[in-house]
């Protein structure tokens, strides 16, 4: 069984933002950049199918410039068989990045695909349901996984999605208002991930020498014959409104008296 995630290269969100002055994007000099934490959470879950249904393979993908490799070279010390890198230096929308994917799943041809809902510097929440739509592909969005009463050393081997028993469809558990909408879908799939399906491991020490070995194949969007010319312009980046300073109120008549006159929320 072969298994394909996606990695993005994204600004750490721990890193202090900043807007150009001329509005067109952040500064990026200076800023941490990651793997999309989405995406750390697809690589775990594609790491524990295949280690529960031996002999598969895992295979991550970025789209984005040389520096991505530092991103795959996570996923590979995770544990990942090797990588592959759509190398293009230029901004990239959702549909490119889902058009590039469509092209390594073709020549690919694996079995499961498994993505980040969203990544953390965009938020489009976009590509895989593009990428599904591409393919002709069913897809499974937002997967998480239902608590449990197993041990967290139980819980930490098992995979949140479920593979059919001849690997010919898999089970997503996703969380909808007032409870879990179970899904099934037929492979092969597109399967987006959420929050609470897992945590991802550290890399140990050895895996992350071993990944300094693994292959990482690097592909162009020339080379796939992919038009990237965005479809999506960004007009103007705006950092958030200040927070005004907080004040305290004697007793709680007060508080609903402010709420109703002042701040009209009731």
């Amino acid at each position: 069984m072969k298994i394909l995630t996606t990695v993005k290269r994204v600004e750490d969100y721990e890193s202090k933002i900043k807007v150009r002055p001329d509005q067109t994007w952040i500064v990026t000099e200076g800023v941490n950049y990651r793997a999309n934490p989405f995406d750390e959470i697809a690589v775990e879950e594609a790491l524990r199918l295949r280690d529960a249904n031996m002999p598969s393979e895992v295979v991550v993908v970025s789209v984005g410039p040389a520096a991505a490799a530092t991103e795959i070279r996570s996923g590979l010390a995770m544990g990942a068989d090797r990588g592959i890198l759509v190398k293009h230096d230029a901004f990239v929308d959702s549909d490119g990045v889902a058009r590039l994917l469509q092209k390594v799943i073709e020549q690919e041809k694996p079995d499961l695909v498994l993505m980040g809902k969203q990544a953390v510097d965009v938020d489009d929440n976009v590509a895989g349901q593009l990428v599904a739509e591409y393919l002709g592909w069913g897809q499974a969005t937002f997967a998480s996984k239902k608590e449990s009463l197993e041990s967290p050393e139980e819980k930490a081997k098992k995979p949140g999605l479920k593979l059919s028993a001849d690997k010919k469809s898999v089970q997503a558990a996703r969380e909808v208002d007032g409870g879990l909408e179970v899904l099934e879908v037929q492979l092969p799939a597109i399967v987006t991930v959420d929050l609470r399906l897992n945590v991802p491991r550290y890399a140990s020490l050895p895996n992350i020498m071993k990944a300094k070995k693994k292959p990482i194949q690097e592909l162009t969007p020339q080379g796939l014959s992919v038009d990237v010319t965005p479809k999506v312009k960004v007009l103007k980046v705006e950092p958030p409104p200040a927070r005004t300073a907080g004040i305290k109120v004697p007793d709680v008549a007060t508080l609903v008296q402010k709420l109703h006159a002042e701040a009209k929320v009731i």
